[in-house]
Order: structure tokens, then C-alpha cells, then sequence
């Protein structure tokens, strides 16, 4: 006899083996009709599935937020039989439902494109009308792959024989149409729904490898109803509002090219933002007690096997082969191995701890071409690192002082909230469980010492310590992982670094690794997109535009650009042969916060007409009363005057 533990406690029992879908009419006809899988004992499985031992069940309705899931791996099958039945001889491979959608690779000449999705989409909805069954069939190993083969499915056949020899071979059936799969699945096609759109094609090597073929990938997006389809198509339309490459454009701050791949061609403005950037968190390093440094792009090989990066991160790095030395050098991924090369330099004393050395770090790591975004994902980048070394008493402290700085550093830059992940240890690691017991205990000390409320992320802590990560939520509700806080025993370890104790014995540091921001380039490309280009006045590269409605004030429009310059204003000055409103409106697109206005009338008054970027209204004020409320606005959050 079987117990059956349900979500409120009570338990149903069984003499004999019972599917989810008769446990589901046992339990209520209501039930029976809303469940679409369900799971047992924290395993996610088909309500065809029988359960023939004591386990706790939980049934999976559209309400629950994990159907997501397998609403879209049910709607990769769909699209997979839609091409096929559309586009006889087309091959299927991979399918899998990924975050907000799915994609499903083909092998088919010519590749899709977008204009192939309208037939397509209306296949799906006739297969989802149909509501045919799913299916799971178990298949001895010989016989599916002489199945596929049968049909000329090559890529299926091969998938089958690279899985390990005790893998049991499961192939779905839905209707006529059959596909290898591990499943679980739904009821039947008509649980995918019609809330789903296919988005978007891409080029896809099999398996990943250049080397092999390249297929040709369907993405699509599926959800519950068709207010969450409209609802992210919406948010899809802001994202590319808001994509920080096309109003980087309009603004002229950058621009990435095929002969540096990776690399970012700063403008004038763009670099202007960067710097703006950099003496901010410069100054605020400077007042918390960091001392800057500079470490060399270049370092052998033998640093980084050493400190374990060559082993972990070697397949990421652009190297350099010295062929007179014999030597292979590499581009510096991160700095945490170079700074412990100037802790290191000389014996330190317990009096110097904490010591906190900091480096806007240019670093250089291998990103696949298809991977890089942007300036989001780069190959070369500047990182905002630094790296505290303490003792373990002090590991409380500086957590607490860092949380501080990051607080109003996120504050400062428009994201007054962030929240904290736990990454403990992963799987692939360095040190011994021992040496990581410590570090994780210590990290979360600091963090009841801090009062920092974290969630747990499993398994992503980094190779060398557990690790805090700080989460921004951006305008449109998209998370970005920026800040990081790590405690590391094992680094000072392999590096030899060493102090001399109060009692006179030599011992090892802790190394927290610490950063804000993450990357400059990063960052500035989510603050471009948090403010839809519309940056506060502070770091907008350019801030006024002093622009005339006649050339008789051309005269007076210089001298207000003057006194703007004067009071350190970035400014600009058009006198340009154009009518008001197509300048107003050209450097709107070009998202300049503040335009001044100037014409007979301002040139007679002394005044100017303040018009700001999105407001219909304008204000006209005196001269000096309009630089001077400028000014005040455009000083960095960390040079202005305490609030009173």
C-alpha cells in the first residue's frame, strides 16, 4: 500500500499502483480538469506517470508559475510537427523551452526567416485545436535509432547513441508525430494554449561546434493567456526603446567594429560619461579608506596557474607567446592575483589591516562572438575591483562598511534598492571543504552583523570563496547582477601571503574581493537603458545646448555659453539657419537634458528660455539664476551640500 502525502496535510492511500490523473479524479473533478502534471516527491513528472510507493504529490495547474515551463517545451514539440508537416524533409534536433520562450533547431535549406512564421504559427494553432494526447513511449535503444534513421532524422539517431548505456530511451507521440524526448509533459497539444508567437531566427552550429553543420533556429515566446503574451511583447518594445545601442547612437557616445571584436571606439561625449563615472567613485574610494593601484596587462602564465585561474579560466584568456623567453604571457582576466603580488612585496604587519587596494582594472577575457551584446558583454572591459585584505575577526566590519558604500553608491547612480544573493560553493572548486565551511560560516556572520536579508543562489559562488551578489531592478522590472562581495581563504593560501600577527606568528589573510558596479562598460549600458537615455544632469555628457530662435541673438547665445562653461557645464551652442522646433526636436533625439533658448526678447532681458528634455512647458529666468540652478543640479551627489 502506498501513502500519498498532499499539499494540506492529508494523505490518500492506495492498494495499488495510481496515475496522477485518477488520483486527481479521486481527489475532485475540479482538479481533475485544471492539473496538467504534477509533482512527486520534488520530481516533475506526467500525470500518465504511476506512483507505486509512500510520496508527497503537488499537482501543477496553469496557476502555478512552473507551468511556464512546460507550456513551452509542449510548444517546442508543436512547432517542430508544424515545420515538419509544412516543409516535408526538414530535419528536427534540439528543442528546449529556455527563459520566456523556447527554440527548436531544423535542419532545412533555406534557413527560415521570419516571413516563413505566419503559415507556421497557423499549423501550431491547428495542432493545439486538436488536443491530441501526449504520449510516452519507452523504446529499446536499437530500435529508436533505426527508427529515426528510417525517416532520415540522422540528428535524432545520433542524440540517441551518445546517451549513456543505462538511459532509458523515452519518444513522445502526439497524434501522428512522434520525437525523442525526456519529457514531462502535459495532457494533451491543446494545454500549450494559443498565448505564443514566434520571434525571431538564428544561425545554429550542431551541438555548438563550428565545425559541424549549421541549422537553422526557430525562438518563440509562450505563456498562460494572452494578456501575459501582450504584456511581455510590450515589455520587449520598451527593451528596444530603451537598448542602449541605438540611443547610444543618437547621443554619439561609442561604437563597436569588426577590427576589434569586442573592444569599445569611446567618443568624445561617451568618454566624457565614462570619466564622469570614474572621478565619482574615485572620490568616493578615496574618502572610505582605499588606496589605488595599477597592475600590468600583461602576466605569465606561471601567476595564473599558481593562483588557479589557468586551470579554471584558461580557455578565456588572449595569450602572448614571447618566443625569445620561452614564456607565455597572458591579458589579465581579472586583478585579484596581481594585487596579492604588491600585498605581498614585503611583510606586513596586523597594523596595516584592513588594507583596501583598489584598481579600475582594464581586463580581457574570450566571449564568443555570438555571445557579445553591446557593450553589455565585451571582450575588453574595465572592472571597478578591489580587494580588502583582513583578518578574520574583521571580516564583520568591512562587510558592514562596504554594504554602506554600495548602498549610496546605487542610490546615487538611480537605484535607491537592490537585492542580496548567497552564492555558495560550486561544484567545480578550490580549497577543502574545510577551508569552505569557514568561508561560508564567516560570510554569513558578516551578513547578520550587516543586516543583510539574502536569498540563497546554490552552487554560484566563485571558484575560490562563497560570494554575495547584488541585483539591481532596472525601470522595466529586469534584474542585473552587478556588485559583488567574496570571502576568500584559499588565494592568500596559494599566493603565499602572509602577516605578522599581534603575537609575532606569521599568518594568512582573508581576501575579500569586492565590486560595485562590476564593469564600466556594463553598467553604463544598463544606466543608458534605465534612463531610456534620459540621463540626470550630473552625467549627461552633454548637459545645455544654448540654441537660437534668430541670428540677432547669436552674440547673447555665446554669452550665455560662456557663463554655462564657467559654472562647468558641458554646453553646446547652435546658431544654426533652422526654425526653433526642428532644433528643439533634433536635440531631443539626441536626448540633451536642457536646451536654453535664446531670442531678441532674452537678449534684451538678460534671460533665457529653460527648456527641459520631455517637458511641454518652459521657464524663463534670469541669466545667472538659470546657470547657477544648473550648476547646483549638475554637481556630482558626492560634492553637493549635506542636507541640512
Amino acid at each position: 500500500m502506498s501513502a500519498i502525502r498532499l499539499p494540506d496535510g492529508s494523505v490518500r492511500r492506495f492498494d495499488a499502483p495510481v496515475t496522477g490523473d485518477d488520483l486527481a479524479r479521486a481527489i475532485g473533478p475540479g482538479l481533475a480538469r485544471a492539473a496538467v502534471a504534477m509533482v512527486v516527491s520534488g520530481r516533475v513528472v506526467d500525470l500518465s506517470s504511476a506512483i507505486d510507493a509512500d510520496a508527497e504529490v503537488r499537482f501543477i495547474t496553469r496557476e502555478d508559475p512552473e507551468v511556464l515551463g512546460l507550456i513551452r517545451h509542449d510548444a517546442a514539440h508543436v512547432l517542430a510537427e508544424a515545420v515538419q508537416e509544412l516543409y516535408p524533409g526538414t530535419e528536427v534536433t534540439i528543442g528546449p523551452a529556455i527563459e520566456n520562450g523556447f527554440y527548436y533547431d531544423f535542419a532545412h535549406e533555406p534557413p527560415f526567416t521570419p516571413e516563413d512564421f505566419p503559415p507556421i504559427e497557423a499549423k501550431m494553432r491547428e495542432i493545439v485545436a486538436a488536443r491530441a494526447p501526449f504520449v510516452r513511449e519507452v523504446w529499446e535503444r536499437a530500435e529508436a535509432i533505426a527508427f529515426f534513421e528510417a525517416k532520415g532524422e540522422k540528428y535524432k539517431a545520433d542524440i540517441i547513441r551518445d546517451l549513456p548505456e543505462d538511459e532509458t530511451i523515452t519518444l513522445y507521440r502526439q497524434g501522428g508525430w512522434v520525437d525523442l524526448c525526456r519529457g514531462p509533459h502535459m495532457r494533451t497539444t491543446g494545454d500549450v494554449g494559443t498565448a505564443f508567437k514566434l520571434m525571431r531566427t538564428a544561425g545554429a552550429y550542431w551541438r555548438g561546434d563550428h565545425r559541424n553543420p549549421m541549422l537553422s533556429r526557430i525562438y518563440g515566446t509562450a505563456w498562460r493567456n494572452q494578456k501575459e503574451l501582450d504584456s511581455y511583447l510590450a515589455m520587449l518594445a520598451e527593451v528596444e526603446r530603451r537598448d542602449h545601442r541605438r540611443i547610444s547612437r543618437e547621443m554619439d557616445l561609442f561604437h563597436l567594429q569588426d577590427e576589434a571584436v569586442g573592444s569599445v571606439f569611446w567618443h568624445p561625449l561617451g568618454w566624457r560619461l565614462y570619466r564622469a563615472i570614474e572621478s565619482y567613485l574615485r572620490r568616493r574610494l578615496d574618502a572610505d579608506g582605499y588606496q589605488e593601484v595599477r597592475t600590468p596587462q600583461l602576466v605569465d602564465r606561471s601567476l595564473w596557474e599558481k593562483s588557479g585561474h589557468w586551470e579554471k579560466f584558461g580557455a578565456h584568456m588572449f595569450t602572448a607567446e614571447v618566443a625569445d623567453e620561452h614564456r607565455t604571457l597572458a591579458l589579465k582576466p581579472m586583478n585579484c592575483p596581481c594585487h596579492v603580488q604588491i600585498f605581498t612585496r614585503r611583510l606586513r604587519s596586523y597594523r596595516e589591516l584592513p588594507l583596501r587596494l583598489a584598481e579600475f582594472g582594464s581586463c580581457h577575457r574570450y566571449e564568443p562572438s555570438g555571445a557579445l551584446h553591446g557593450i553589455m558583454r565585451v571582450r575588453a572591459f574595465t572592472q571597478d575591483d578591489a580587494h580588502i585584505f583582513c583578518t578574520e575577526e574583521q571580516i564583520a566590519a568591512e562587510t558592514i562598511r562596504f554594504m554602506a558604500l554600495l548602498s549610496t553608491v546605487y542610490r546615487d547612480l538611480g537605484f535607491p534598492a537592490f537585492e542580496v544573493k548567497f552564492a555558495d560553493r560550486p561544484d567545480v572548486r578550490a580549497g577543502s571543504d574545510e577551508t569552505w565551511d569557514r568561508a561560508e560560516a564567516a560570510l554569513r556572520e558578516a551578513c547578520a552583523a550587516a543586516s543583510v536579508a539574502y536569498t540563497l543562489n546554490p552552487g554560484e559562488g566563485a571558484f575560490y570563496g562563497p560570494k554575495l551578489e547584488f541585483v539591481l531592478k532596472d525601470a522595466i522590472g529586469r534584474d542585473w547582477q552587478c556588485g559583488t562581495l567574496q570571502v576568500d581563504f584559499v588565494m592568500p593560501e596559494r599566493l603565499d601571503a602572509e602577516y605578522v600577527a599581534e603575537d609575532g606568528t606569521r599568518r594568512r589573510p582573508v581576501m575579500l574581493h569586492r565590486a560595485i558596479l562590476g564593469s564600466f562598460e556594463r553598467f553604463i549600458g544598463i544606466l543608458i537603458e534605465q534612463y531610456a537615455g534620459r540621463l540626470p544632469l550630473w552625467l549627461a555628457p552633454l548637459q545645455v545646448v544654448v540654441t537660437t530662435i534668430v541670428s540677432d541673438a547669436d552674440a547673447y547665445a555665446a554669452l550665455v555659453a560662456r557663463a554655462c562653461e564657467a559654472a562647468g557645464l558641458s554646453v553646446q551652442q547652435d546658431n544654426r539657419n533652422e526654425k526653433i522646433n526642428a532644433k528643439v526636436r533634433e536635440w531631443s533625439l539626441r536626448h540633451v537634458p536642457v536646451l536654453l533658448v535664446v531670442g531678441r526678447r532674452e537678449a534684451e532681458a538678460g534671460t533665457v528660455a529653460v527648456r527641459r528634455l520631455g517637458a511641454a512647458e518652459q521657464e524663463v529666468l534670469p541669466l545667472g539664476k538659470a546657470v547657477g540652478r544648473l550648476a547646483a543640479e549638475a554637481r556630482s551627489p558626492d560634492l553637493r551640500p549635506a542636507a541640512a
